[in-house]
């Protein structure tokens, strides 16, 4: 029987507990086991799918997963108050060597792919294609009016939403885009509200992961960008899937290596997650990844459980 139970007082801040139902090992050999995972908002809802998925036939083994974004997830990773970390983005040097002083070993796993979609108002009848500069423009504030993007669009201030530090996508966006600069926009921890934003202002823009905006698309209009060829792309599940989206991305799971080892619940989870073949992730918006990813994931996974190993993925 599926049990569920929510923690936090906002929807960020919350955690899903589910139950599962059949047989893991906790570390010290007795059936069950718990489970405990943190980090990207974008990632929570494919984890959320799988739960209730993996919950159907293993009801000894309780999964918990919060959602405190990319970063606040690696901080309770590297604390060791959770078994994996969910991200948006890839883990960052100064993340990996806090790791490494506390030796905590690692694994990634990537396990569904996302494309960061740019929106505007749906009211908004110029914007349809942008270039990744003249997103710079806007995000760094250079740009003020939508005629300071472009010449022939009305002197009307633009009005940008941004999600904050604390996200993945936020970083990736920075990194893309602004080159690892600044973003100036309004920020929000809660991607819901950064599309609520957007629907309110007719002279919103705003960016988030692609089941966001699939969710949403009756209220706001997608908006295509140029990538460094030039050639304009925009967000579908084939372009996502083949990386030539201009903004797509692998989402990922962060292990803890001993963790793994030690909790037989754990691996079935694991296991779980990479036979599912990004089911779960297009259920929940996201695209899945090639079939022969997930042959390498789970070749990954079995030689980390199957054998002692010294050496950590990254």
């Amino acid at each position: 029987m599926k049990k569920w139970q929510l923690f936090g007082t906002t929807v960020v801040g919350a955690s899903l507990l589910l139950g599962a139902c059949g047989g893991g090992n906790s570390g010290s050999g007795e059936e069950g086991g718990e489970v405990k995972g943190d980090g990207s908002s974008t990632v929570g809802p494919i984890i959320e799918k799988l739960n209730e998925k993996f919950a159907k036939d293993n009801s000894d083994v309780t999964v918990s997963n919060g959602t405190s974004g990319t970063g606040g997830g690696f901080e309770k990773f590297i604390a060791g108050n959770t078994d994996f970390s969910n991200a948006s983005r890839p883990i960052k040097d100064e993340e990996k060597k806090k790791l490494d002083d506390k030796g905590i070993k690692y694994d990634e796993f990537k396990i569904a792919q996302d494309g960061v979609t740019i929106a505007v108002n749906k009211e908004n009848d110029f914007v349809d294609e942008l270039t990744k500069e003249q997103l710079k423009d806007i995000y760094s504030g250079e740009a003020k009016t939508w005629e300071d993007v472009n010449s022939e669009w009305p002197d009307k201030e633009i009005k940008a939403f941004s999600p904050d530090q604390s996200h993945g996508t936020y970083d990736f966006f920075s990194e893309e885009i602004m080159d690892k600069g600044d973003i100036k926009a309004e920020k929000n921890a809660d991607t819901n509200v950064i599309v609520q934003s957007v629907e309110k202002n007719n002279e919103g823009i705003g960016y988030f992961g692609y089941n966001f905006y699939t969710q949403n698309k009756d209220k706001l209009k997608e908006v295509k960008i140029k990538d460094e060829d030039d050639n304009l792309t925009e967000p579908t599940k084939k372009t996502i899937q083949d990386g030539s989206y201009a903004l797509s991305r692998p989402l990922y799971i962060y292990t803890n290596e001993k963790k793994l080892k030690d909790n037989k619940g754990f691996q079935d989870f694991m296991k779980f997650i990479i036979e599912d073949k990004g089911k779960s992730a297009e259920s929940a918006g996201f695209v899945a990844l090639p079939d022969k990813d997930y042959k390498d994931q789970e070749s990954k996974l079995n030689d980390i459980i199957g054998k002692d190993s010294d050496k950590k993925e990254e």
